[in-house]
């Protein structure tokens, strides 16, 4: 039995934070004191110290494989992605203790697994006063990792040692839920904590419904009963009430769109930058309370929806890889906030806005929770992936699925994409000028594979993050993070003076090149008045042109 182990953020009125060491020794002393706690190292990170994860089991036993046969609830907490935001750093700390010493109890049926300090390079890296919207604690961390990353974009580009490891026990647990605890940036309300879920709409429809109407709501309940009266998380800063809220659109780079890939329900919490930190941290722990409650009485659900969703997904025959809120749908939801108001700013002489405390409200409010496909895709049989581009087959197999690699040299009919159109950021976006509206077409084609290219079939319980990640239309696929960007360079040309001879024999031999070279001619007055662009326009159309240019080099069998 632990005795009168207190941590830092006790020991100082609920002002100060666990430092990473501090943290990891905590749950260290834990391990030993305790067998319902077991301590592991989970591979490096980027500031060279690794990720521990903290299993945590009423019965001493932590076989995940063995949870899932139990049709246990399995619960992944992953705290400090941004250290700045630490709340849930010290609420796991209580909570764990709390179990060892039996103030709290842990079902039989549920079983959790605690990622301490995720982003340990930010953690260390403390300081008093980089959270300028921060209401404690005195000392915190920083967003960036020691890459200067933000983790929460890292979950399918993987440029961290840290995004490799926490999919690495991502896989290994496989979690029915994911808490990913935060802190909110942006307005002013009421409500100490707000809760960011997983879009219904990116999980089966079945349980999509049931986490909206019966899982979600027991939560909002567990809260209330707790005396933490919580709201949807507020994603905007200035905007006016009337206007109603929406869900947060979460593509696979944040947590929990990453969660939905693999079907598991990922819950954000936000507490409020303005609150003092020991409520927000309270909140937290309450919270994660109130998930192992829930899910030890609904286990059984949770565990039969999330099985009915992988299948529905391995017989999907359309995949959604973009959405956009439905504003013609909507339900309301209880929002207390304070009203906006006006005054002349101290800094600049000019009117500011401000929110008046002296003036709080509480109302329904417009939510738009429900979101429609912009970019959907036919699901591929499987897709081949040249050897050529093995950091793409690494991040895969991090991420567990089963690849194949062909036995010898083989021609195959595929469908094959040729990149059409596509825009980049033109400023770095989390070291990557990352592509987006991208435009393809398809063709038939007849490929040469080589021994080692590597066969990834569909039929897998991976297969919705299979095809967001290799569709190159997808959010955050690998094409959009740049992972292929080499095939959008041209590596061979010519000089003019040159292909003026080969060209026009290319035209001699090839009277149907001749004629589609003449109706552009007669079409774009500002083509035939370009020399170089009818060169480039043959050369493009010639066997000179390079089948690599354009090609992206994932291609589909369909068939």
């Amino acid at each position: 039995v632990v005795q009168g182990q207190q941590c830092r953020f006790e020991l100082s009125g609920g002002k100060e934070t666990a430092t990473y060491f501090e943290a990891i020794n905590w749950y260290k002393k834990l391990d030993e004191q305790s067998a319902k706690v077991l301590v592991k190292t989970m591979g490096a990170t980027d500031a060279g110290y690794p990720l521990h994860l903290v299993m945590v089991s009423s019965d001493g036993k932590f076989d995940a494989v063995k949870w899932h046969q139990q049709r246990k609830a399995v619960i992944l907490i992953n705290n400090g992605i941004h250290p700045g935001e630490p709340d849930g750093i010290d609420a796991s700390m209580l909570l764990v203790r709390d179990i060892v010493k039996g103030k709290l109890n842990l079902p039989a049926n549920v079983v959790l697994a605690i990622i301490p300090v995720y982003n340990i390079g930010g953690c260390i890296n403390r300081g008093t006063s980089l959270r300028a919207n921060q209401d404690g604690p005195l000392q915190y961390g920083f967003r960036g990792n020691a890459q200067n990353l933000d983790l929460n974009r890292d979950f399918t580009k993987c440029d961290s040692r840290n995004a490799r490891a926490f999919a690495t026990i991502f896989q290994e647990l496989d979690p029915d839920i994911l808490i990913d605890n935060h802190v909110s940036d942006g307005a002013d309300y009421q409500h100490t904590f707000t809760l960011l879920t997983t879009q219904y709409d990116k999980l089966d429809a079945t349980m999509g419904k049931w986490l909206k109407e019966t899982f979600e709501p027991s939560l909002y309940r567990g809260m209330a009963q707790k005396k933490w009266d919580i709201c949807p998380y507020v994603n905007f800063e200035t905007e006016a009430t009337d206007n109603g809220m929406q869900m947060f659109y979460d593509p696979p780079r944040y947590s929990s769109g990453y969660a939905a890939l693999f079907q598991t329900i990922g819950f954000v919490p936000e507490t409020h930058m303005l609150k003092p930190f020991d409520q927000r941290v309270q909140s937290t722990y309450a919270f994660m309370q109130t998930v192992i409650e829930q899910s030890a009485l609904q286990v059984l659900n949770l565990k039969m929806m999330r099985a009915a969703a992988r299948m529905a997904a391995m017989e999907q025959k359309q995949v959604p890889l973009g959405w956009e809120v439905d504003s013609a749908t909507y339900s309301y939801t209880h929002f207390n906030g304070y009203q906006q108001a006006f005054k002349t700013s101290g800094v600049t002489g000019m009117q500011r806005m401000y929110y008046d405390r002296t003036k709080p409200y509480s109302r329904q409010v417009k939510y738009y929770n429900v979101f429609k496909p912009t970019v959907t895709v036919s699901k591929a049989r499987a897709y081949i992936l040249p050897q050529g581009w093995w950091a793409v087959a690494e991040v895969l197999k991090i991420n567990g699925v089963f690849i194949k690699q062909l036995a010898a040299d083989t021609l195959i009919t595929v469908e094959a994409y040729r990149v059409d159109n596509y825009k980049s950021f033109t400023r770095p976006y989390e070291k990557h000028h990352k592509n987006y509206a991208v435009k393809v077409s398809a063709s038939k084609q007849t490929i040469q594979f080589y021994k080692g290219d590597f066969y990834i079939p569909l039929s897998q319980a991976r297969v919705r993050y299979i095809t967001e990640m290799l569709e190159p239309t997808g959010d955050d696929s690998f094409f959009a993070w740049n992972y292929f960007d080499a095939v959008l360079q041209q590596k061979e040309g010519y000089s003019d003076y040159r292909w003026e001879d080969i060209a026009a024999d290319v035209l001699k031999n090839n009277p149907q090149l001749q004629q589609q070279l003449q109706q552009k001619k007669l079409s774009d007055s500002a083509f035939a008045a370009d020399a170089g662009a009818q060169l480039d326009f043959i050369y493009k159309h010639s066997a000179y042109y390079e089948p690599a240019h354009l090609r992206y080099p994932v291609y589909r069998i369909v068939q």
